[in-house]
């Protein structure tokens, strides 16, 4: 018969031993230990000394409150609108099947290290000045995104600093398609299809009055 090895007074993960229980389970001798949440509860020796049990229990409690604690914060921050910017950001540098990555990681346009992570992205736009409504726009066009290239515009900015925005001349005055749209008060998709979809002069697309809806008054 082996010899029995006194554990009292050590301490195992959480547990420390008090004394030797007179509880059997299984037949097997049993330790009365102290956790450090303050329960006392009774553990196998094999099981203290193996390293099996480390606490009374508490421990994977904690884990599993834990866990469902950042699944619940995943899931209210996929309801954030600032979340899918950086989804759709990471999509586009880093996602050839995006139908947007030849203009953005195609031509070598990276998302740095630290926005990777949506919490540190999200941390950055509220202190920057996000506002629903804005669209994330990179200061340089053939820059990275990164804090010191980014900043929050309006929609109508953010046409404005396109790559792709087309200048447009008509009586001697040359300015973008947002700039054309402000200033003969058209709404820019309107004026953007009457000339790219539906392929009008732009004569016409500048000066014929947009059709109002059946049901304005």
């Amino acid at each position: 018969m082996s010899r029995i090895v006194d554990l009292t007074g050590r301490r195992f993960g959480r547990l420390v031993v008090l004394y030797e229980s007179e509880e059997r389970k299984g037949g097997r001798l049993t330790w009365h230990c102290r956790c450090n949440c303050g329960n006392e509860v009774d553990i196998i020796g094999r099981n203290l000394t193996s390293g099996h049990t480390k606490s009374c229990g508490c421990y994977n409690r904690e884990r599993a409150a834990e866990v469902h604690t950042v699944h619940g914060m995943s899931r209210k921050r996929k309801q954030h609108p600032i979340y899918w910017t950086w989804r759709a950001m990471l999509q586009r540098c880093e996602k050839p099947n995006s139908k947007q990555y030849k203009d953005y990681g195609g031509r070598g346009i990276a998302v740095c290290d630290e926005w990777h992570d949506a919490q540190v992205f999200i941390g950055w736009a509220l202190a920057s000045g996000w506002q629903k409504g804005l669209t994330l726009d990179r200061i340089d066009n053939d820059g990275n995104y990164e804090p010191s290239n980014c900043h929050w515009v309006t929609r109508k900015e953010n046409n404005r600093n396109k790559r792709s925005n087309r200048l447009i001349t008509f009586n001697g005055k040359t300015q973008c398609l947002a700039d054309w749209a402000e200033e003969v008060g058209m709404d820019f998709a309107t004026l953007w299809h009457r000339l790219y979809r539906f392929h009008w002069s732009i004569e016409r697309a500048l000066t014929e009055p947009a059709r109002r809806p059946k049901y304005a008054s």
